[in-house]
């Protein structure tokens, strides 16, 4: 089983930074959004504990977090105030905030030639996402129902569009990816059915092809541009078909619906 999951964590926020006046938002929500580190924003508490509360449920007890040089308050949260029992806390400093790819290639820096789980530090994944990838050392995501999705989540029809497609043939394994379709398909088609919502098992094939990945049209290097290029190698990714819900805080106008649905949550490190 993998153990180590890593949560990139070094984002801009631009969208959680951007002005939403609808967004009723306390004081402490404000600042964090303003500040652009998603992970930081109070639920009751800063939304990453309960990111990696459901990792350690899902038994992965070696977490490192992708920050920047200056994310100080990450560190000193979980040094000083949130002190983890259930798992162990590394850091990569990623220098630059230039595309999940190059946060992949500097997080394996850490952890070593191992398989581990990358995963985004502003989606809030069921445990049972976690425990199906990490069951295999192999590289593979997450398939997750598109119906499931807005069903049970919090993203409605149309933001499946900022996401990725995936393409899973019979055998289960990844054969394509659309990231963010925007009006290129047709999302109440079967095409469209899988959604991805950047979590990966990583495999040091995985990590070259970050390495090697080329810009792209958004001028960073990204994860998902980098499986694909892997796929079209030869590199086996299996798909984990899923329905079940994710929670994205992407923008301020999320916080309200995050913190109702974990209101029940009491997260555990």
């Amino acid at each position: 089983m993998i153990r180590t999951a890593v949560i990139m964590a070094r984002g801009l926020g631009t969208r959680m930074r951007r002005t939403d006046a609808a967004a009723a938002l306390d004081a402490s929500q404000a600042a964090a959004a303003e500040s652009g580190v998603k992970g930081m924003i109070p639920i009751k508490r800063p939304f990453l504990e309960y990111v990696i509360s459901a990792l350690a449920d899902a038994g992965l007890d070696d977490i490192v977090l992708v920050i920047g040089p200056e994310h100080d308050a990450i560190r000193a949260h979980f040094m000083q105030r949130a002190a983890p029992e259930r798992v162990r806390i590394r850091y990569a400093v990623q220098d630059a905030p230039i595309g999940t790819a190059n946060a992949i290639a500097t997080a394996a820096e850490v952890v070593g030639p191992v398989p581990f789980l990358a995963l985004n530090a502003d989606n809030y994944y069921p445990a049972e996402a976690f425990r199906a990838l990490a069951a295999e050392d192999s590289a593979g995501t997450v398939a997750f129902d598109r119906d499931a999705l807005v069903r049970e989540g919090n993203i409605n029809a149309e933001r499946v569009r900022a996401f990725a497609v995936l393409t899973v043939d019979a055998s289960g394994l990844l054969t394509g990816i659309v990231e963010k379709p925007g009006d290129s398909l047709d999302l109440t088609s079967e095409a469209a059915r899988w959604v991805g919502m950047n979590l990966w098992a990583i495999t040091p094939e995985i990590v070259a092809a970050c390495h090697r990945v080329p810009l792209s049209a958004r001028g960073e290097y990204e994860l998902p541009e980098a499986v694909g290029l892997a796929v079209r190698e030869g590199v086996p990714v299996r798909a984990v078909r899923m329905a079940a819900p994710v929670l994205d805080l992407s923008q301020r106008s999320d916080i309200a619906s995050v913190v109702e649905r974990l209101s029940t949550v009491e997260p555990r490190l």
